[in-house]
């Protein structure tokens, strides 16, 4: 069995890289060094944290704000709000649909002030039926939800540091 999967996998592979596919690898900053600005109970800037330290290559992140004239870049997150919005109701009223949406505004400066990308929203929502009577379940699935969008959004930002230029914006 195990050799029919290896045979399988070694046949597919002409195919799969004729057409362009590769992995995605760790990204290249053309910074050496960051530092994250955010609120202390900010769960996106945690995973951000976290996602820098293991991306790899030559990025040293910078943790303790005594040291943040070192960085050669900081990440301000401003903001991020969760918000859970009412989009549908049934014919008593009773709400039936959802719309969960994850917001964060984000900036990169210089540790100067140097602004290198200027203030940036990222949004990430999602649809979600409702039903009262299995309205513990459905609180569990919104967590899961927002987690997933928050993993995305911490994606997009570090796709985004990976193209930033050092070159101030006027």
């Amino acid at each position: 069995m195990q050799k029919r999967t290896v045979l399988t996998m070694l046949a597919a592979m002409p195919i799969l890289s004729a057409c362009g596919f590769r992995l995605r690898g760790a990204p290249d900053f053309q910074f050496k060094s960051i530092f994250v600005k955010a609120p202390p109970s900010s769960q996106l800037a945690r995973e951000l944290v976290r996602n820098l330290k293991g991306a790899g290559g030559n990025v040293t992140v910078i943790t303790d704000v005594a040291d943040i004239a070192q960085a050669e870049v900081v990440c301000n997150i401003l903001s991020e709000n969760r918000d859970r919005i009412v989009v549908g109701l049934n014919a008593s009223g009773q709400v039936r649909e959802l719309q969960l949406r994850l917001r964060m505004h984000f900036s990169l400066t210089g540790p100067n002030g140097e602004e290198y990308v200027p203030n940036t929203e990222l949004l990430q929502q999602r649809d979600v039926s409702y039903n009262e009577s299995i309205a513990l379940s459905k609180e569990g699935e919104e967590a899961m939800l927002f987690k997933n969008m928050q993993t995305d959004l911490v994606q997009q930002l570090m796709r985004r540091l990976a193209k930033v230029k050092l070159i101030p914006v006027s």
